[in-house]
């Protein structure tokens, strides 16, 4: 059976790789479902209560479907290594998008142009996210780790953001409905942007840059980084 070299000393037969491929593709279906309907309640009940970190949960969420989409295009091809640059570019543009929006909400909220209500709904939310995304994260990060994917990884990365973000605003929400904190909202908001910022750099490096999969998964450290 021919097989292909994933990295160095790792080799993957061509079943195997059929079969993560497969994996990813599930993956990223189920993310896709879960963060549309994510997605529609947090823009609804961040309307209704005044919230840009709501507000930029849901459209964490949606730029997570843009993601799962594009690895979901590139993985529908015959050769996925192809559309890989493409897929990490949607990816970084989509965390920048994301983060230019809530930073301008937040600092809305912040200068007094408006204050965030009480929302049960956020909360509960919130809760659910930081129960649901951690394992998907994981699941898709060590497929993606084996298959040797940058994109596959970065979209888990970019899951595994939600956690933190869902983390955060449900610190800020509680803050506000408990202690009546309306400016815990905004800096929940502003972490939003930060963690997008970040992960979308990353995102861009691995498109732009020759970067090895153990970087990007963190195993070891690029002492000398030619990226401009």
């Amino acid at each position: 059976m021919s097989a292909t070299t994933n990295g160095p000393g790792v080799v993957l037969d061509v079943a195997r790789k059929l079969l993560l491929q497969r994996r990813i593709r599930i993956i990223v279906g189920i993310t896709i479902t879960y963060n549309v309907v994510e997605a529609v309640i947090a823009i609804a009940a961040g309307n209704v209560a005044s919230s840009a970190a709501l507000i930029g949960f849901g459209l964490d969420s949606i730029v997570e479907v843009l993601s799962a989409v594009a690895i979901a295009w590139q993985f529908a091809a015959p050769d996925p290594e192809k559309r890989e640059k493409v897929a990490l570019r949607v990816i970084a543009y989509a965390f920048f998008a994301l983060a230019a929006y809530v930073i301008v909400e937040a600092g809305s909220s912040l200068f007094g142009l408006r204050e965030a209500a009480h929302s049960p709904v956020g909360i509960v939310l919130a809760a659910v996210s930081l129960a649901v995304m951690p394992f998907l994260s994981w699941f898709e990060r060590q497929t993606g780790r084996e298959l040797g994917s940058a994109s596959a990884i970065a979209d888990s990365k970019q899951t595994l953001i939600c956690s933190y973000l869902s983390a955060a605003l449900l610190v800020g929400l509680v803050l506000n409905s408990l202690l009546g904190w309306a400016w815990a909202d905004s800096i929940a908001a502003l972490v939003i942007a930060a963690f997008a910022i970040r992960e979308g750099l990353e995102a861009w490096k691995g498109e732009s840059c020759a970067v090895p999969i153990s970087a990007l998964t963190g195993e070891r450290v690029i002492e000398d980084d030619h990226c401009c």
